[in-house]
């Protein structure tokens, strides 16, 4: 699909939703988030959909928009979930085009959030909208759609939503997420299991002040170096989980998943040629889709302390701190979890350091999905009458905690399609999304509606 197979009111709307700086996790973009919302609650209300914008209690949090279309006596509901909040766009220096103002550039849309979500799910509600259209009476669905402003920084508002204000509004049949992405070569692909995400920061304090290294050298304990030496102790030299009780509880795979998941898998080459260095991380012994699909994982995000600007400044770093963030699968506690990570740096806190955890948000536990659903069948056909080849199944390294939280709160099955691709570069600058892709997600909610 080209520029040209994108009618000019879609492309119109869909770059002023790209416009929104609707970054959730900056109290400083709740107006542009709340804007974002309140546009999204207008479009929808053109598809006769009476939209609410929903805040949590206590929370200075962006709007949760919750909106619904009644459907016809006895037939199914449906629930979609989808997020308009995005990234921030640091380092602005590395794009190349304005991160907030859409630019085509061959066959693609350039512009934060142009794929993660918003691309993603505005292409499913065209879809959606070309349902409509067409849609027989008597078997319309109810249609119920959820879109927050907060997936990137852990859905706080709406993971309490779900379980008190809106809880008895989100029972569905069926819950569509489209927020991942196809095999290679836009393969369709659904998302059998996801895993779960936790994180928190961790800080490290020794002497009062920045201190002379000369003076102070090998006298006063230095952070810099302690918090080196404590996120190192997280794992094994061979890249194994060091913590105790982390890997309590965990569920291995089948034997029929491992088969799936290995038999469309990317190679370490592929790997390689994306990222550009060898896809070594983790655990040795245990394969690419053992440690991406089905292993836990504890990842140091970042760590900041000392002097980082030009040339030399020889000082002695007062204190020090590291995001960390947790992959879960299923089987594990978010809450033992982090009780375990906790124990383990607190038992490793180097010498003459005070130690300070913070942030945490438990976020939530993984799930997979038995592949004998009647739902996967039924997407299978639809996926194979859009593609030949039919779809492959992924279990996802990435995580969208809150469906998990969802799937309890509906009673729904949940059922996840995306079309992202590794060019799509999301969370990094110079995020894209395809005329194609778009044009795929389009027609798959317009299919699957259709079906279901």
């Amino acid at each position: 699909m080209s520029k040209s197979d994108m009618d000019e009111n879609t492309q119109k709307e869909y770059f002023e939703l790209l416009k929104f700086e609707s970054v959730g996790a900056d109290p400083a973009k709740l107006k542009d988030c709340t804007a974002c919302a309140m546009w999204l609650k207008d479009w929808l209300k053109k598809l006769d959909f009476a939209g609410e914008l929903i805040l949590a209690k206590g929370s200075f949090a962006p709007p949760v928009l919750f909106a619904q279309r009644p459907g016809d006596e006895g037939a199914s509901t449906i629930l979609f979930y989808g997020h308009y909040d995005v990234q921030p766009a640091d380092p602005i220096e590395s794009w190349k085009t304005p991160p907030f103002e859409p630019t085509i550039i061959g066959d693609r849309i350039y512009c934060r959030g142009s794929q993660d979500d918003k691309g993603q799910f505005f292409a499913f509600l065209q879809g959606l909208a070309d349902y409509l259209e067409t849609a027989p009476e008597g078997k319309r669905p109810t249609i119920k759609i959820v879109l927050e402003g907060q997936e990137e920084s852990g859905s706080e508002a709406l993971m309490k939503l779900a379980q008190t204000d809106l809880r008895k509004s989100l029972a569905a049949d069926v819950l569509l997420v489209c927020d991942t992405s196809a095999a290679a070569g836009l393969r369709p692909a659904i998302v059998a299991g996801l895993r779960g995400v936790s994180h928190f920061t961790v800080k490290l304090f020794g002497a009062n002040r920045d201190l002379h290294s000369g003076e102070y050298g090998a006298i006063a304990p230095n952070a810099a170096q302690a918090i080196a030496e404590l996120v190192a102790s997280l794992h094994t030299p061979s890249g194994a989980i060091a913590v105790a009780g982390f890997m309590d509880g965990v569920e291995m795979p089948s034997e029929e998943e491992k088969a799936e998941a290995e038999k469309n898998a990317p190679s370490a080459e592929d790997y390689e040629k994306d990222i550009g260095c060898a896809p070594v991380g983790g655990e040795e012994g245990k394969s690419i889709v053992e440690r991406n699909s089905f292993l836990p994982t504890i990842e140091v995000n970042g760590i900041h302390s000392g002097y980082g600007g030009p040339g030399a400044k020889t000082v002695i770093a007062p204190e020090a701190f590291a995001k960390i963030s947790m992959r879960l699968v299923p089987g594990q506690n978010p809450r033992r979890v982090f009780e375990a990570v906790k124990a383990h740096l607190e038992a490793n806190t180097p010498r003459g350091m005070r130690l300070e955890i913070e942030d945490w948000n438990p976020g939530a536990g993984g799930f997979r999905l038995p592949l004998a659903s009647p739902l996967f069948r039924l997407a299978s056909e639809v996926l194979k009458e859009m593609d030949p080849r039919g779809p492959v199944f992924h279990w996802d390294g990435a995580s969208i905690p809150v469906v998990s939280i969802l799937k309890e709160a509906s009673g729904a099955a949940p059922l996840i399609v995306g079309w992202g691709q590794p060019e799509d570069r999301i969370h990094s600058p110079n995020e894209s999304y395809s005329f194609a892709q778009f044009a795929l997600a389009r027609d798959w909610a317009r299919r699957i509606l259709e079906a279901l």
